[in-house]
């Protein structure tokens, strides 16, 4: 039996750290207002959010090469590095928020301070990374980078990558210690709780299977119980899709223009993780290598700390694979069912540029462990394949459509916001730096879906986010400011660091 609920303002689809951040702000901005979730799994932060489903988060800027540029006259480009570390900054004001008012409590059980590291291997890449060290450690956003090609240096940092090293080519790393390690799978979690307390009505294992415009301009659901089948429609004056992968879809369902000629390629991941606690406990940094030539950007090499469940794990990935569901519990026919009538040439074009990356991921499938173990070598050349095990990661969908740099059908590697003209309907795609960058990309939906409301919520979002509206690299002593401030309440600061690198 369907029955007709009306009267629901926001309608978050998806359970994952996207939704969890647009209703916490949302809920702050507009308590009055009603706000549903329909998540098809069981729980939160289950799919691309989930802890187990990225091999390495926290992303600041502070140690991946692939968002350095080297220019053709040999200037490196730092434009993106300033852009998602302002961007990780404003996640950071906004958790800061929450832990100061209560809404969330120990902030450990979701961020820890962890130094970032870049290393690279041979003279041509050491010169890189020198000329990046160069160009980063002269901005404010970027202050206490560290460089160091000194092999005794290097042994100090990281000891375990550094031991039974037999190769005579260069070597070379920078290190920062303000970076940190976000478990995204818990914080997801923890707002999903605290969105509980305000009333927010949030229903697990319920799909989403249809959208369409309603006669009086809201947006009507088709919603299943996953368990019952039970069919319900529910209407919205506006409606957000979060649901990772399963995002396309649906916005190909909503029918909006801005929909079309866009679709996805699916790129599994895979990780190795340590299970010897002797080899974990050598290691204590994130630390980004640089990505094979031919290897897309969601591949290059990292060998982590994380912690999960209030333990330190030891991490490395990712190793891409090929699989056509666009989630991890999605279906075999995702891709095929993605292409329409308007896409299908954008598809096409990506097919046939992207022969290089086709064959990469058909490679990187056909790997055994012991030819990943090879691999990790390169990291830690005293690897033993009996202290790692292979864990499969996330789904994520990279954005394929026409843009004008890159022509018909380009593969995007970033994260997109779809909206319709009237700001009633969004919908995220695409993958990496994603989560890290949130409440950045949640405040633009805002921002294009609620223009009429910004003026009079300008002071609460400036409470929330004390650089809202600013630029933090214009601003150094605001900048300051935020870190000490940032650091203190999330148990980031010197005194922290150095009771966790115990």
């Amino acid at each position: 039996m369907s029955n007709v609920q009306k009267n629901t303002d926001v309608i978050l689809i998806g359970a994952g750290i996207m939704s969890a951040t647009l209703g916490t702000i949302l809920k702050e901005l507009r308590p009055d207002w009603n706000i549903k979730v329909f998540e098809k799994l069981e729980k939160a932060g289950e799919e691309s959010s989930n802890e187990w489903n990225n091999a390495g988060t926290g992303h600041a800027a502070l140690c991946e090469l692939n968002y350095t540029v080297e220019k053709p006259d040999g200037s490196i480009d730092i434009s993106k590095a300033i852009n998602i570390n302002e961007q990780f900054q404003v996640s950071m004001q906004f958790w800061s928020y929450l832990v100061k008012g209560g809404l969330i409590k120990n902030p450990h059980d979701f961020i820890m301070p962890l130094p970032h590291m870049s290393m690279v291997q041979g003279e041509e890449n050491v010169t890189f990374l020198k000329k990046r060290f160069k160009a980063l450690s002269n901005n404010p956003l970027f202050k206490g980078m560290e460089f160091a090609e000194d092999p005794e240096k290097l042994k100090e940092w990281i000891p375990l990558i550094m031991e039974g090293r037999t190769s005579n080519e260069p070597i070379a790393a920078t290190k920062i210690d303000t970076g940190t390690d976000v478990n995204f799978g818990a914080l997801t979690r923890m707002l999903f709780d605290h969105l509980k307390t305000k009333n927010v009505d949030i229903k697990y294992e319920h799909s989403v299977d249809n959208i369409k415009r309603a006669s009086n301009g809201s947006w009507e659901l088709k919603v299943r119980n996953v368990n019952s089948g039970s069919v319900q429609r529910h209407t919205a004056k506006f409606v957000f899709i979060g649901g990772g992968g399963g995002s396309l879809h649906l916005l190909q369902k909503s029918g909006i223009p801005e929909g079309k000629h866009i679709g996805g390629f699916p790129v599994s991941g895979i990780f190795m993780v340590c299970n010897n606690p002797e080899v974990v406990a050598q290691h204590h940094a994130k630390v980004y290598g640089k990505a094979r030539v031919g290897a897309p950007p969601m591949s290059v090499p990292h060998l982590d700390t994380r912690y999960i469940d209030n333990k330190k794990s030891l991490l490395f990935g990712p190793f891409a694979g090929f699989s056509p569901k666009f989630l991890k519990t999605g279906s075999m026919f995702d891709l095929v069912t993605s292409v329409k009538p308007n896409n299908v040439l954008t598809m096409l074009a990506a097919g046939a540029k992207e022969m290089a990356l086709t064959k990469y991921l058909i490679q990187q499938v056909m790997l055994s462990k012991e030819q990943r173990m090879e691999e990790l070598r390169e990291f830690i050349p005293n690897a033993k394949s009996e202290d790692w095990d292979l864990v499969v990661a996330g789904q994520r969908v990279q954005v394929i459509k026409d843009t004008e740099s890159g022509g018909k059908g380009t593969l995007q590697f970033g994260t997109e916001v779809i909206t319709a003209a009237d700001g009633s309907i969004a919908a995220l795609l695409g993958a990496s730096p994603g989560a890290s960058t949130a409440v950045h990309v949640m405040l633009e939906v805002i921002k294009k879906c609620f223009p009429q409301q910004m003026k009079e919520w300008e002071p609460k979002l400036k409470e929330m986010i004390p650089s809202y509206g600013l630029s933090l690299l214009k601003n150094p002593e605001l900048l300051n400011e935020i870190h000490t401030s940032t650091a203190t309440v999330l148990g980031l600061s010197e005194k922290e660091r150095s009771i966790v690198n115990l």
